[in-house]
This record gives C-alpha cells, structure tokens and sequence, in this order.
C-alpha cells in the first residue's frame, strides 16, 4: 500500500492540553491523516476539538470504549493522564488500532509491560510521544553516534532542570492520576534522549532520591503563578544515579523548582572514548586531536529548513508525519514500546529507590 493512497482515520482520546498543543495540529497539517472521533470526560472539550480540528461528521464521545467500537478508526492517539495510558491504549489495540500514546508510556511499569505484550499480541503498532527526539540537534547527535564519532559512549547526563516552571494546571499536582511530579513528566524526555542517543537499554541498578521541599511554600514565585500547596502532592525535584549492565553509566537531574540558577530541559551530556557532546549552549561536540583538545558548536540551520507540505515542519509535525510512514509503510516506529518500557522501568525504579532508601536492582 502506498503512503500516497491511504488516508489514515484517526480516533483522538483526551481533548486537553498535549492534544490541542501538539497532536492535532500537526495531524491536521498531514494529508494522509484524518480525525474522525473524538473522545473526553468533558463533552464540550471533544466537541470543541471536533470543530476545529475534525473531518466533516466527525463524532464526539465521552466513554473510549464507545469509540474503539468503531471499526473505520484505523489509529487511536492517546492524550489523557498518566494513570490510564495503559488501560486504553491496551484497549485500543486490542480493538484492533494502531496507538500513539503521550509520554510517559504509564503510570507503572507493569502497566507499560501490558501495553508492550498488548501490541505483540494485536501485531498492531504502538509508539509513545517523545518528541524531543526529532529535533534537529537530536537528530544529528543521534546519527554521530551511530557513525561513531563518540566512540563507545560510557557517561551520559540526562537533564530536565527548571528553576521555578511547575504546572498549576489539569492534574499535573495530583499524584495519583500522574504517579509523580518532575521525574515523570520532564524528566521521562531526558531519559528518553539519553538512553536512545546512547543506544543502551539495559539497566543494572538504580539508586534515587526525591524532595518535597519547596511545594509547601504560600505564593512562591512560578512561571505559571504561585501553586496551591494544599494541592501539590508531588515531588519538586527528584535525582537518580543509573548504571547499565555494560557499565555506563547515567545521572539524571529533574526539577520543577530548585534553587538552581542553570537550568536546561530535554537535554543530554554524553561522553565517550572518542569524544563527547552537550547541548548546553546548542549543540557542542568536544574532543582531542592532533593532541590538542577541541570543541566545536554546531550550526544547526546552515544545512536548511526542512520543509514539508510547502511550509516548514516543526519537530511536532516531523513526530506526526514519521508515525503514520511508519503505519502506511509498515515500518517500525522511531519511539519503540520496548524503549519506552525501559524508560518508565528506571524513573519507578527512582521513585522505589528514593522511598526505600536502597538501590533497586534489575533482573539481567
């Protein structure tokens, strides 16, 4: 089946802020996409997203379960809270959709787990909303990587820092329907960029640590205003130390509110026998040659634009428009279900590890 030839119908589930930020708009700019249902608790939301990002006679639901009944849906994206990624996504595959679900892939690892054996089962694809990995200085990190300019990569930094950003909106404060705070809402992005610029996916131990120090505080300073303290319920700031079978080893810094002055998000530090790079100040490479050290700044725009459709594809659009190749063409995903596992593997493990005190130690 060509690409060209196929229009794909897409079922949205949850109409809130990632859906109407990110995934419809860039569904929209794609041609061989259409959305044709669209589901939330709130009926005025799904019908709001209908007329604005909807085919004509697009339908609108309040129960997911009432959706997937519909056998023309061909691919389902999921964009509710953490704590029932699983349940529809499982659902939905098993209805027979391919699923595109928000990061984090879940609340649990056991959940994620589900969700993995649930798309083995179907033959259905499934992929989770990391889109920080189609950025442009992701992009060209990833393929030096793979070309071997770092060598064999051994240390990475995973960083999602913010000083003062926590999110006072939706359920971002509620433990329960997010399972945590930072780790797992920015931090997760990090995580993600790093275990895949390093290609490594085999954790060994963990060990973590999470704070609850800021979060009581009456009118702190925030970009988004002060947070209720009463409702904050989930770490500010949470830290985890990660060593991989083959001995590499990875910290990973995430924050909402830190007294911290250097802050970075989605970003990595990775060094290897051969060189290192960073994107502390966009994309910097260092390393040795001729035996003298060097760094150098990489420009991102000198290659071009991408353009795509007549206008210029941003990362959310190039996330979109490779994920339905991926379904038309039949190809893998570049966000892969067993590396999203991984990933909600080690941030529980963090969350374990900072609640008992211990390292918590992965079965080889």
């Amino acid at each position: 089946m060509s690409s060209s030839s196929k229009t794909l119908k897409i079922g949205i589930i949850g109409c809130g802020g990632i859906a109407n930020g990110k995934h419809m708009p860039s569904l929209k700019k794609q041609p061989q996409a259409e959305m044709v249902a669209f589901c939330d608790i709130v009926q005025e939301r799904a019908e709001k997203a209908a007329a604005e990002f909807g085919a004509e006679g697009a339908k609108v639901y309040t129960d997911f379960r009432e959706l997937l009944k519909d056998a023309s849906i061909d691919v389902i994206h999921v964009c509710t809270p953490n704590d029932s990624h699983s349940v529809i996504s499982v659902a939905a595959l098993e209805a027979g959709k391919h699923v595109m679900c928000e990061k984090p892939m879940a609340k649990t690892a056991a959940e994620a787990k589900a969700m993995v054996e649930a798309a083995k089962r179907t033959g259905k694809k499934l992929t989770i909303g990391y889109q920080n990995r189609f950025r442009n200085d992701s992009q060209y990190l990833k393929e030096l990587c793979e070309n071997g300019e770092l060598g064999d990569i051994y240390y990475g930094k995973a960083l999602a820092i913010r000083r003062r950003a926590v999110p006072t909106w939706g359920v971002f404060l509620d433990e329960e329907k997010q399972g945590g705070g930072p780790l797992i809402d920015i931090g997760t992005h990090a995580l993600d960029l790093t275990l895949w610029l390093m290609d490594n996916y085999k954790p060994k131990s963990v060990l973590g640590s999470t704070f609850h120090k800021l979060g009581h505080k009456e009118n702190a300073a925030n970009a988004f205003g002060p947070w209720n303290p009463e409702e904050f319920k989930v770490e500010d700031s949470a830290f985890g130390f990660i060593t991989m079978q083959n001995g590499a080893t990875i910290v990973l810094e995430s924050s909402w509110a830190l007294n911290v002055v250097e802050t970075g998000e989605a970003k990595t530090v990775l060094a290897g026998t051969e060189g290192g790079a960073d994107m502390k100040d966009g994309l910097r490479i260092n390393g040795e040659k001729m035996s003298r050290l060097y760094e150098t700044t990489v420009d991102l725009n000198a290659g071009g634009v991408a353009f795509y459709s007549g206008s210029a594809e941003t990362d959310a659009d190039k996330e979109q428009r490779l994920w339905l190749e991926a379904i038309l063409e039949d190809k893998e995903p570049v966000v892969k279900p067993e590396q999203a596992y991984v990933v909600t593997q080690i941030l529980e493990a963090i969350y374990e590890s900072a609640k008992t005190g211990k390292a918590v130690y992965f079965e080889e």
